[in-house]
């Protein structure tokens, strides 16, 4: 079981940054993936971005050259930094992280922690 708790989100201007912090139950190096999803009202779930074991990552192409994530394995941690916010990045952030097994995989999700983009 990998427990995931999410820390960072908040009520920014259009342009402004913050940094999302997610804090893993377990060392990362016995996760396969990490990363973040976003859901806005009315819309379905997506990808924003993960990193996988090997430090590779995956961006939605509406955040590329904005969000970075990165990882402080030390403290089993994944982060977020999101600069440059515009009001459509408004939405309740989660998240992710994905461990193989020999059954194929197992998802686990954060609570998630809401992001407002707004003047």
């Amino acid at each position: 079981q990998v427990q995931l708790v999410e820390s960072g989100g908040g009520l920014v201007q259009p342009g402004g940054s913050l940094r999302l912090s997610c804090a893993a139950s377990v060392s990362i190096f016995t996760v396969n993936t990490m990363g973040w999803y976003r859901q806005a009202p009315g819309k379905q779930r997506e990808l924003v971005a993960v990193m996988t074991s090997v430090r590779s990552t995956n961006y939605a192409d509406s955040v590329k050259g904005r969000f970075t994530i990165s990882r402080e394995d030390a403290n089993n941690t994944v982060f977020l930094q999101m600069n440059n916010l515009k009001a459509e990045d408004t939405a309740v952030y989660y998240c992710y992280a994905r461990r193989l097994t020999m059954a194929g995989g197992v998802n686990y999700w954060g609570q998630g922690t809401q992001v407002t983009v707004s003047s």
